[in-house]
């Protein structure tokens, strides 16, 4: 990731003392370090062992990112299969960012639309 940045916003304020500043077209910038988070648990949807892990639908949004951020992960999937078994262009975080995979139990439980049968609203 990113170590630090730039950015104009807490310049002249409290938050800029003892902070590195810098000028940049005529703006002032602080340097703001970068804030690493500890642990990342993240859902996907399948793994192998080395741990590359491809997400289905919405879980694409920020999982990969939250895996590579932090300085541990451990990813939680529905199937875990052998090495070489997922297609290297599906792939969404590499192994490299990932400490352990976990094969999680999980129940798919499928909504069903369900009717009153005749009366009024007054019966409910």
């Amino acid at each position: 990731g990113i170590p630090a940045f730039y950015t104009a916003t807490g310049y002249g304020t409290p938050v800029a003392e003892g902070k590195e500043v810098r000028e940049f077209d005529g703006r002032h910038y602080i340097l703001e370090q970068a804030i690493r988070g500890d642990f990342a648990i993240v859902k996907g949807w399948k793994a192998d062992w080395y741990g590359n892990v491809i997400y289905r639908h919405t879980a694409q949004n920020f999982n990969p990112l939250m895996a590579m951020a932090a300085r541990v992960t451990v990813v939680e999937v529905e199937e875990i299969v052998a090495p070489g078994e997922l297609d290297p262009a599906a792939i969404h975080t590499p192994g490299i960012y990932v400490d352990r995979v976990i094969q999680g139990n999980f129940e798919k439980r499928i909504e069903q639309r369900t009717l009153r049968a005749g009366g009024t609203d007054a019966d409910a």
